[in-house]
């Protein structure tokens, strides 16, 4: 993969040209959720500090997938409190899967750059500006969150579902040599053209997509940083991690190996 954390050969940065006064970043964040009510306020205030505190430029979109559990509710009484430019509640009528939610808030956000991460308090964004900095250092294509690099960790998951997870990543790296240390995760900074372009290369669904956005970025020689992260199990609600996913997983691990 051309990657300057491979190759040690960094890009040159994209220059605005000369007189033209460059404009300031604007970071999207795309928030799907499903039976979110409990921790989607939490999660969205600690994104708003972190964004304020650090004097990032932003904007929080929300796609809830019909959750019956009233957090579109939540979300509308947000985007009341913090204001529609930075919350912006895009909902859809069922859950239509992972790859077009994120097409859906593309359509609707304004920065050129897109955060993805999960709505269940897993994701702390307190790494957000350490995403940021390893995109400008190395003006990578895509930073990634990883669970296991340096001091990156798992915290709140039992025996089993610390193994399943070690040993989806550890086949991954065996079978596909992606560059990357953390296939499944999905807390990851984009550049919004770069997400673009994945997400109509990607075949995918369920957790099997996250994989496939790095297998295809490897094959178009996008860049990919990566940041030492921890993961911290749910605090409400339910995994939605079940054995169906799993064998869907290992289907289309299979198929990605065959195709790539």
């Amino acid at each position: 993969m051309a990657s300057e954390e491979a190759s040690g050969s960094p890009r040159r940065s994209r220059r605005e040209p000369e007189g033209r006064v460059p404009r300031q970043d604007k970071y999207s964040v795309l928030l799907p959720t499903y039976n979110e009510r409990e921790n989607l306020p939490l999660i969205v205030w600690l994104l708003v500090k972190s964004f304020s505190e650090s004097g990032i430029s932003y904007e929080i979109i929300i796609i809830d997938d019909g959750s019956p559990d009233g957090t579109r509710d939540v979300a509308e009484q947000l985007e009341k409190i913090y204001g529609s430019d930075k919350i912006l509640l895009r909902p859809r009528e069922k859950k239509l899967g992972l790859g077009t939610a994120y097409i859906h808030g593309m359509k609707h956000a304004t920065g050129n750059y897109i955060i993805i991460m999960d709505a269940d308090l897993s994701h702390h964004p307190k790494f957000i500006p350490e995403f940021i900095r390893k995109q400008k250092e190395g003006n990578f294509d895509i930073v990634s969150g990883t669970r296991y690099k340096g001091n990156g960790g798992v915290y709140g998951w039992d025996l089993k579902r610390k193994i399943i997870s070690r040993g989806a990543n550890f086949i991954t790296q065996i079978l596909l040599r992606p560059g990357a240390s953390d296939l499944t995760g999905s807390f990851r900074l984009y550049r919004k053209e770069v997400l673009q372009k994945l997400i109509e290369k990607c075949v995918s669904k369920g957790y099997v997509f996250q994989m496939e956005m790095i297998v295809r970025a490897r094959q178009l020689n996008y860049t990919i940083g990566e940041v030492p992260i921890s993961f911290v199990d749910r605090v409400y609600g339910e995994s939605k991690l079940g054995g169906n996913e799993i064998v869907s997983f290992l289907k289309g691990l299979l198929t990605l190996f065959a195709t790539t």
